[in-house]
């Protein structure tokens, strides 16, 4: 009897944690005595000509510690098309087509998507067509409103609050302001916890729009006060009052948020007279090793997937509640984004311990 197999793919951009999943899946379903074949690049894998491997103990050994993923990912490819007007993205038949003829070659039991909102969508699509697929949710901005963590956004945090270590010493040798720009599109997760885990006097987030005058007033009060410098977090999405967030333009004509910290640095400099400077963080926050927290998340986010493919649930995510995990629809989870509550006891602490959020 051919032994089962299931599918595993990494999409959209990488973070700490991916190899843990990927090597928690194989031993899951080594155990099962069934076959994990890993697609390379993404969904792009799924099509022809095929580029996958047998994901077994060998070839996942000593991988859980490396950030990244060992199969590589892509966030474009002919796997998914931009719908007009109210339609969104959409597999195209003819890829839809070719991914069924591969399920069918290698006899996939099921597929593991392992991604963020924009690959469940994809997922969630391909269960709908009648595709065994199973979800795996991964963000850093740990902004999904269906599980209470996603593995890489542990990371991201160490990052932010080792970054301000390192600038903490030379903004206070300097006397100057720094203002650093983190992640966090729409939701300002990784600014709050980085920043009040490195010591942030300002954590500027998309959630609780802020007031230049309000921040500058904060560095001077300081300044009085008898601080040597003033450390300011702010996320890529924040935004002031009455105002826009900060986009950048690339050469391909693609706009992206981005910017913020220079907007914000001007402003403080030209209203206070004070020296600042600027640091994006930008991808050193996707990259490096996962924290311990990240990688047994991840491996039991990995664990949780082949389960749910072993019982059949398929157009399930795996999720993370009450520090257990378990299943939810793909359906549920997708587009419903978990943000900050300017309410949130977190955000209350961080203003206990003086932390400004410029409002």
């Amino acid at each position: 009897m051919e032994r089962k197999r299931i599918g595993i793919l990494t999409s959209g951009g990488d973070c700490p944690g991916l190899n843990a999943v990927l090597r928690a899946a194989s031993r899951a379903s080594e155990k099962l005595g069934w076959e994990l074949i890993g697609f390379q690049d993404g969904f792009e894998g799924l099509l022809a000509p095929m580029t996958h491997i047998v994901l077994d103990r060998h070839i996942t050994a000593g991988i859980m510690h490396l950030g990244g993923t060992l199969l590589g990912t892509v966030n474009k490819g002919q796997f998914i098309s931009r719908g007009n007007g109210r339609q969104g993205s959409f597999i195209p038949a003819e890829v839809l087509g070719k991914t069924r003829q591969t399920f069918q070659s290698l006899n996939i039991h099921g597929l593991i998507v392992v991604g963020g909102d924009g690959s469940l969508n994809t997922a969630l699509q391909m269960h709908n067509a009648g595709l065994p697929v199973v979800g795996v949710p991964k963000t850093i901005d740990n902004d999904l409103e269906a599980t209470d963590m996603t593995f890489g956004f542990d990371s991201a945090v160490e990052c932010v609050a080792s970054s301000l270590d390192r600038l903490h010493t030379t903004a206070t040798s300097h006397k100057r302001v720094m203002v650093i720009e983190v992640m966090g599109r729409h939701a300002g997760w990784i600014a709050l916890h980085g920043g009040l885990a490195g010591g942030a006097d300002i954590i500027l987030i998309p959630e609780i729009p802020f007031e230049f005058s309000k921040v500058a007033e904060e560095v001077l009060r300081r300044e009085k006060e008898g601080a040597k410098c003033t450390m300011v977090v702010v996320a890529e999405g924040a935004k002031p009052k009455d105002g826009r967030v900060s986009r950048l333009s690339s050469p391909n004509g693609e706009n992206r948020l981005g910017g913020i910290a220079e907007v914000v640095g001007c402003e403080i400099g030209n209203r206070t007279g004070k020296e600042v400077r600027t640091c994006v963080l930008g991808h050193l926050q996707r990259g490096g090793a996962p924290t311990m927290l990240d990688r047994i998340l991840g491996t039991r986010f990995g664990i949780k997937a082949v389960q749910l493919i072993e019982e059949e649930k398929f157009g399930s995510m795996v999720s993370y509640k009450n520090h257990s995990t378990c299943a939810v629809p793909i359906s549920e989870a997708v587009h419903k984004m978990r943000r900050v509550d300017p309410q949130d006891q977190l955000v209350e602490h961080a203003r206990a311990v003086e932390i400004s959020f410029g409002d």
